[in-house]
């Protein structure tokens, strides 16, 4: 049986581990909790926190680019909200019901 404390901790870091995502090595956290735990439940979380920065590094460029290019200032508060709300959604979710890993919605999963 896994620690359900240390199951929330490290998957609620994972998750959150997002909000540092102006600096590119906060995915190293993800990456770290991934190679360093052996809860499954952990590892599916650091994946799944993972592909969540993929996403939103390669959904923020393309809304970067539409941007500069459009004018489209509509699109940016969409793009935050979308990057601030799922993670928090992920990290409560983690918190909450610790025998499953939370999985984002609408992401391309690369690992």
């Amino acid at each position: 049986m896994y620690d359900t404390d240390k199951r929330k901790l490290l998957s609620a870091v994972a998750h959150g581990s997002i909000f540092f995502s102006a600096a590119l090595v906060s995915i190293g956290v993800p990456i770290a909790i991934l190679f360093v735990s052996d809860d499954p439940v952990v590892k599916e979380n650091a994946k799944e926190a993972i592909n969540f920065h993929l996403n939103i590094w390669v959904w923020g460029a393309i809304i970067g680019v539409l941007s500069w290019i459009l004018i489209g200032l509509l699109l940016v508060p969409f793009y935050f909200l979308a990057h601030w709300g799922l993670a928090i959604w992920a990290i409560v979710t983690s918190l909450s019901d610790t025998d499953h890993a939370f999985r984002y919605p609408f992401i391309f999963r690369l690992v």
